[in-house]
């Protein structure tokens, strides 16, 4: 792109950057959200090449080494740069492979709650007294529930798994987008521009979906990668709890609860899952702050 195009007219001199060149400076002005990103870049890579990157097939069992420790540990083994479990499977290869789980779970049932979420939340801006308040109240009734309860008792009913996990993961997530978009829809609506639309004979969707939609999606953006982490940690917990994915599936979370009897002869096999959960956690919320920051005129104009 020509970057002398959005000069203006009377001083050719005056050169302004293009919006994705701006979005990055500002993202880039918060050192931990490049961090943060530079740290889920590696994660993803490790997670689409996981059968080229890890060194072992993650269920294959080396019944000569049950429970080695780290090669940096006494008694550890090159061939196994982070230990064993206790049927003697390759902790390395089961994070990597378990990284690429935990991802697909995060990203399946945040796009399966934003999606509807976007929906209601625009219905109930667009329907303040008719609609609205049902929607509304019902997503109360879901917040008034602890979220992982809640996600307990939909797989309880749905049953351990996969899908039902990130079914239960999206349900949970779903008022958080609703009410977002709602407020957000809500702020929009009554503007100059949504005015003009009306008055050229815009239909309800194309005001919804065309003229407001595009200008609310900042917030949810963020709240979309804030809930990522949150799909993390929920999944993770059900995992723990046995009625996520199911063993010997690698799973960060299936992965704490089948080690946790072994925390005081082997704590690699503890620690090393929940430090996973812990960095990625950490690093999308960094994520998340600089995205924030980056969307936000007045962080902009302020910074």
């Amino acid at each position: 792109m020509n970057s002398m195009q959005n000069a203006p007219a009377g001083d050719p001199s005056l050169v302004y950057p293009s919006p994705l060149k701006e979005f990055w400076q500002a993202f880039a002005h918060n050192k931990g959200a490049v961090g943060g990103l530079a740290f889920m870049v590696l994660i993803v890579f490790c997670a689409l090449f996981a059968p080229w990157v890890a060194p072992h097939d993650p269920s294959e069992q080396f019944r000569d080494f049950l429970l080695t420790p780290p090669v940096w540990l006494e008694g550890g083994s090159g061939q196994f740069l982070l230990g064993t479990d206790e049927v003697g499977r390759d902790m390395l290869s089961r994070l990597i492979f378990g990284a690429r789980l935990s991802l697909l779970i995060a990203l399946s049932s945040v796009v399966i709650s934003l999606l509807p979420g976007l929906v209601l939340g625009l219905v109930a801006g667009f329907s303040p007294t008719r609609l609205g308040p049902v929607i509304m109240r019902l997503m109360d009734i879901m917040l008034a529930l602890p979220s992982l309860l809640l996600a307990v008792a939909i797989v309880a009913v749905l049953g351990p798994g996969l899908f039902n996990t990130v079914i239960a993961i999206a349900v949970v997530s779903l008022p958080s987008y609703v009410r977002l978009t709602r407020a957000a829809v809500l702020g929009e609506v009554n503007r100059d521009y949504v005015t003009a639309s009306r008055l050229a004979g815009a239909g309800i969707w194309r005001l919804m979906f065309v003229t407001v939609l595009p200008n609310c999606m900042a917030p949810l953006i963020v709240q979309a990668t804030l809930s990522f982490s949150s799909a993390i940690l929920d999944a993770a917990a059900l995992g723990f709890l046995g009625l996520g994915v199911q063993p010997p599936t690698p799973e960060w979370g299936t992965m704490l609860a089948s080690a946790r009897d072994y925390i005081e002869r082997a704590w690699w096999v503890v620690s090393l899952p929940g430090l996973a959960i812990l960095l990625s956690v950490l690093a999308i919320n960094l994520v998340g702050d600089g995205l924030r920051d980056a969307l936000d005129p007045k962080l902009k104009s302020a910074a």
